[in-house]
């Protein structure tokens, strides 16, 4: 599986129509679809599609035809997303609609084309999943504990200093694994 990390757009034209896709990171889809609507009065439709991953490691999936014949867009768009194994990113794709009409082959075509190009300028970068514990040790151990996360590749979500210091960490399993063969003996306790 992979995902994007930043906004991406390319646009098709088909028969004067113009298709400007916008393919994001799924946290920005919201906020992302207003500015365009604001941005874009004059365009005809802003068709979307969505996969991301859930608290359960789910992938939900919508996507949504926006006065475009049905199946002629959402789906076709959601499709090719599938097809490439993209999660946590969403495709927002504007028309403008260029006087001529393209028939439902054609319409299915445009999307999926556009989608597609946008993909192909993409970096898309391969999901790990990761997870989040913390963890509790002695101040004196702190510049130990950062290092070993840099070397490890473990996150520092957060950190609390009290009587103890408390990181909340994220990494992938293997990284966990590695990082706590290394500093077994300084941490305290773990929390999942």
């Amino acid at each position: 599986m992979r995902y994007v990390d930043k906004l991406n757009t390319k646009t098709l034209e088909v028969k004067q129509s113009k298709f400007i896709a916008f393919l994001m990171p799924y946290h920005q889809f919201d906020e992302t679809l207003q500015k365009l609507k604001d941005e874009h009065p004059k365009a005809r439709h802003f068709v979307v599609a969505y996969r991301y991953l859930n608290e359960y490691n789910q992938i939900v999936e919508h996507s949504s035809d926006d006065g475009e014949p049905k199946g002629t867009s959402g789906k076709p768009t959601l499709m090719v997303l599938q097809g490439a194994d993209i999660i946590n990113s969403a495709i927002i794709t504007v028309r403008y609609f260029g006087g001529t009409k393209l028939g439902t082959g054609g319409l299915v075509r445009a999307y999926s084309d556009a989608t597609n190009l946008v993909l192909e300028d993409a970096n898309l970068i391969e999901y790990k999943h990761k997870l989040i514990k913390e963890i509790s040790f002695e101040y004196a151990n702190v510049g130990k504990i950062d290092y070993e996360c840099l070397e490890c590749g473990v996150d520092i979500v957060e950190k609390v200093f009290d009587m103890d210091i408390v990181y909340k960490l994220s990494a992938t399993k293997e990284d966990f694994e590695r990082f706590f063969q290394r500093v077994d003996r300084l941490v305290s306790y773990i929390k999942i």
